[in-house]
């Protein structure tokens, strides 16, 4: 299967998540792309009508293309808890949005262990899924996944989101006790990046 390829350049990051934002730089900066968020240009959040992360993606990555004539970048990922039926899954970012629509990932984790807690199994795992979209509503989809277990209390002040109960399998650090190259390493959304990088994006400089 061929797929377009991304020329160095200024792209859109579909997301008002600065700990995204952070991540990506860092994995696109070698690439010889300037990443820019939808925040920093004032773009709204579309919402999100998709049942699969795939979905979500593409809806968000279409909407920045379209608003700014730019190649965007979009993500989609979230927290699966097996003895929640892989809950919060695609509703990650529901579970931690506030009456005031600011998001507290707090009292999110503080429902998973409300909800799982009284199960033995642990697992969880954090999927993630990029889509690159162009002006001509031309799409790339990629996916990346990390098993793990999920732990209480929270540990770490890295990272975002479900980072302070999510340990991965084979680590004994969550992802909010790891530095951000520990974590590139191994996470669902490098994983993802790899896939999306070997198909679509210019060689590193």
């Amino acid at each position: 299967m061929s797929h377009r390829r991304l020329e160095p350049g200024r792209l859109v990051l579909a997301s008002h998540n600065a700990g995204k934002l952070r991540e990506f730089r860092g994995l696109l900066a070698p690439h010889g792309l300037e990443l820019v968020s939808a925040g920093e240009l004032g773009l709204p959040e579309p919402v999100e009508t998709g049942t699969t992360f795939l979905e979500n993606a593409a809806i968000k990555a279409l909407a920045a293309t379209r608003a700014t004539g730019l190649p965007a970048l979009a993500d989609d990922s979230g927290c699966a808890v097996a003895a929640l039926g892989g809950a919060p899954g695609v509703h990650t970012a529901d579970w931690a949005t506030q009456p005031d629509g600011s998001r507290d990932y707090g009292p999110a984790m503080e429902r998973v262990m409300r909800e799982a807690g009284h199960d033995p199994d642990r697992g969880c795992a954090f999927v993630a899924t990029l889509v690159l979209a162009w002006p001509d509503g031309h799409t790339e989809g990629f996916e990346g996944r990390t098993e793990g277990t999920w732990t209480w209390p929270p540990r770490g002040a890295q990272g975002f989101g479900f980072d302070p109960i999510f340990v991965p399998q084979g680590q004994a650090m969550t992802y909010a006790e790891m530095s951000t190259e520990q974590k590139a390493r191994i996470s669902h959304r490098a994983r993802a990046f790899a896939a999306l990088a070997a198909a679509c994006l210019p060689p590193p400089g």
